[in-house]
């Protein structure tokens, strides 16, 4: 069942979603050549509970760690450790924070010193995904219109949308209905309508759609190797259209 927000509700997830904005901004400028994935994830978690507030992600189905961070060809779900960033690399950081009762969910993807145009290019165009998403998120449309600005926007510049992993509801719970796709299923979904707030998340390869998940049981990574980039804001449908909770 989608629960609709009240405005006193997107009051309380836009105070998560600024925090949850707040942290993810920390760890975007603490990447750098040299660090460990793990020290993202420290600093992430110490800012989170230095605030009043919890991680969402941390021991969400057993889920270790505070935020994931995923590297060049890992799409989703790393677990942070030991691994040292290089120049080059690019990588992905989703968190969620848990504030008063509520959620709030956010993810970019930074370069680690200089990058490849190709690999510019793939985080401008996944980050253009998310915008042409969330422009379709309109009262009286029906949710596939999210699906195919994304696939549009993505399979336009020549990249692939992520089957196996998509977008969500969210509130009270981390993930609740409903699913939002960065592709056409052939289903319409169902309408969007006002006091809906959802996760949208392109996940988008540079190459092939297909991924595999590692034996960590976390890990998703291009099944081809190749790169990937996400994007993530918790957007609420308002009467005066999309408003992006997840702004410091």
């Amino acid at each position: 069942m989608i629960t609709l927000k009240s405005q006193r509700e997107i009051e309380l997830m836009r105070d998560a979603g600024r925090m949850a904005a707040q942290a993810l901004e920390l760890v975007g400028n603490t990447v750098r050549a040299g660090i460990t994935t793990g020290e993202l994830d420290t600093a992430a978690r110490q800012f989170i509970l230095r605030n009043g507030a919890e991680p969402s992600f941390l021991g969400y189905h057993g889920y270790p760690a505070a935020v994931c961070v995923s590297v060049n060809d890992e799409v989703v779900h790393g677990i942070p450790g030991d691994r040292v960033l290089k120049s080059g690399d690019i990588v992905s950081v989703d968190l969620g924070v848990k504030y008063k009762g509520y959620h709030a969910d956010n993810a970019r993807t930074f370069a680690v010193g200089q990058i490849s145009e190709e690999a510019k290019m793939l985080i401008k165009v996944t980050e253009q995904c998310f915008f042409d998403g969330m422009e379709a998120f309109v009262e009286g449309r029906r949710l596939s219109s999210i699906s195919a600005a994304v696939q549009l926007a993505a399979e336009s510049a020549g990249f692939s949308v992520v089957r196996e992993l998509v977008g969500h509801g969210i509130g009270r719970d981390l993930h609740e209905e409903p699913n939002v796709p960065n592709f056409v299923n052939g289903s319409r979904g169902p309408r969007l309508r006002s006091g809906m707030v959802l996760c949208i998340e392109p996940m988008i390869n540079q190459g092939l759609k297909e991924t595999v998940t590692m034996p960590d049981g976390w890990t998703v990574r291009t099944k081809d190797g190749s790169l990937s980039a996400h994007y993530e804001h918790t957007v609420a449908l308002t009467k005066n259209g999309p408003l992006i909770l997840t702004q410091a």
